[in-house]
């Protein structure tokens, strides 16, 4: 198993101090242990949603997935200065731990606090990548990119510029455990309906000319395939482009792959953050922190950084996640 990349704790015997020193009463009755159907039993799932909760690239099935793969969601003693079903050392929980069941203790051998802390963990990191993804630093899914952080650690993300090797193998094996644990994203959603994308956004160019559409292609300079994850509209060089709706410019700067590269945050709609971006810009006219409306102009078409020729590559974030950004275009068709 690859373990995450924490400071290595003090030792067991502090560490048993800290946590109380036995697992629960209780923690070894029926009410906790896993069962058949998920692999954990039903009773963790609200503190799997509130948990996840915290952010918007978790779900309920990514962190039992990985507690899955960290400890089986068995709390019995571990070697290595590490406790509870999150593995956590002494160091990190005294970082991330709280008393979440209202115990009068916080403790990683409490399931409720462990899975409120790794939660909390994750976040964090779930925010630091989504930085680095935002300036151009790394590429990637939201999710892998935050598992790749919590086994090998963000610097090494950031400096491989992806998913590093060395974080391959734990990734892999948290993955094939997401589908077991999917009736937990699934449960107290209220009315279970899912926000569609809506034709919410205004051209960003004046012709929606696509020259590349969303979707995994080849990059026609790096020859790698993977997912363009935006669209590419055709436009010369110095036109015009226009913020799509009104929002909260929260990057605006010169990127190695993505060039001048302007990101814009709408808030939320259906629950969910909207962001859109603009890449390859000749020109930022705009600048982190300013407010702008929709249609006001941002910048001018370009080809800055890897591209071919002047063309503005436009991408939706929503919920933290590429998505076609076509249907959500009040011009497509």
């Amino acid at each position: 198993m690859v373990l995450p990349a924490l400071v290595a704790a003090s030792g067991v015997a502090g560490f048993l101090i800290l946590t109380g020193g036995l697992a629960p009463d209780g923690a070894d009755d029926a009410a906790s242990r896993p069962d058949g159907a998920s692999g954990v039993n039903a009773a963790y799932g609200p503190w799997l949603r509130k948990a996840a909760g915290g952010c918007a690239v978790l779900t309920p099935s990514v962190l039992a997935a990985q507690i899955d793969q960290l400890s089986g969601w068995r709390n019995d003693p571990k070697e290595q200065g590490k406790a509870g079903i999150a593995d956590f050392t002494e160091t990190d929980w005294r970082r991330w731990g709280k008393d979440e069941d209202g115990n009068g203790r916080s403790s990683p051998l409490d399931e409720p606090d462990a899975i409120m802390a790794l939660g909390r963990q994750d976040c964090s990191l779930a925010t630091k990548v989504t930085e680095l993804r935002t300036d151009g630093t790394v590429s990637g899914d939201l999710v892998d990119l935050t598992l790749a952080a919590y086994a090998v650690g963000e610097d090494a993300v950031a400096t491989a510029g992806r998913v590093p090797a060395a974080a391959r193998t734990y990734l892999s094996e948290v993955r094939t455990r997401f589908a077991r644990y999917a009736s937990f994203d699934h449960e107290d959603t209220g009315d279970g309906a899912e926000q569609p994308a809506s034709a919410v956004l205004s051209a960003p160019v004046s012709t929606l000319t696509v020259t590349s559409p969303f979707g995994s292609r080849k990059h026609p300079l790096t020859g790698v395939t993977k997912l363009h994850t935006g669209v590419d509209f055709g436009a010369p060089q110095g036109a015009q482009v226009s913020a799509a709706r009104q929002g909260r410019v929260v990057f605006a700067a010169l990127t190695k792959a993505y060039g001048n590269r302007i990101v814009i945050d709408h808030g939320t709609i259906g629950g969910k953050r909207l962001q859109t971006t603009y890449s390859h810009l000749s020109a930022l006219q705009v600048t982190a922190g300013q407010t702008v409306r929709t249609g006001a102009p941002i910048g001018r078409v370009g080809s800055t950084g890897l591209s071919t020729g002047p063309h503005l590559h436009f991408e939706v974030v929503y919920g933290g996640y590429y998505t076609d950004p076509q249907p959500w275009l009040a011009t497509s068709r």
